[in-house]
């Protein structure tokens, strides 16, 4: 059974950037939950460059959820995000960065979602003991509001006014 294990945390400066090299990726939702709580299952495209992809992802248990993902057409993929997914779609780059024996990816998120950076670690257990580079802020694995289905509808650059609920 493909299980996603991940941590996530917001990003602190700029020393990240140093050699980093960017992907853009434009993905969108054709399910997800209602926006306030932690949906059962979402259902993603993604165009990740030059590639495609379906994804489908159940409920979260910690850090922990099942994950299915194939690549798909580009045409498909394409046509899903123009005709079928929900507004406004998620618009970023993501930078891979190796440390200390993990890939991390750095997501720059553009559009409605601009200033918001995150970066993501995968982990093989629950459990894993994970150094941090020091570009690492504060984690947020946990909290609804940085799930990239969260932010379409409640998008980084609105949080200001009025606060999100937690």
């Amino acid at each position: 059974m493909p299980t996603e294990i991940e941590r996530k945390f917001l990003v602190e400066g700029e020393a990240w950037r140093a050699g980093a090299k960017g992907e853009r990726y434009c993905q969108g939702y054709l399910s997800r939950g209602d926006g306030y709580a932690v949906a059962d299952r979402t259902v993603r495209v993604r165009v990740a460059g030059m590639r495609a992809f379906l994804t489908i992802k159940g409920a979260s248990h910690g850090i922990a959820r099942l994950e299915y993902e194939y690549e798909i057409p580009m045409a498909d993929a394409e046509e899903m995000l123009s005709q079928l997914c929900d507004r406004p779609l998620i618009d970023k780059i993501r930078y891979k960065i190796p440390y200390q024996d993990l890939l991390w990816e750095v997501d720059e998120f553009l559009g409605e979602n601009q200033g918001l950076i995150m970066a993501e670690v995968e982990l093989e257990t629950t459990d894993q003991v994970v150094a941090l580079p020091d570009w690492v802020g504060a984690e947020v694995s946990g909290d609804r509001r940085y799930f990239n289905a969260y932010l379409v509808d409640h998008p980084y650059s609105h949080w200001g006014d009025p606060p999100c609920p937690p």
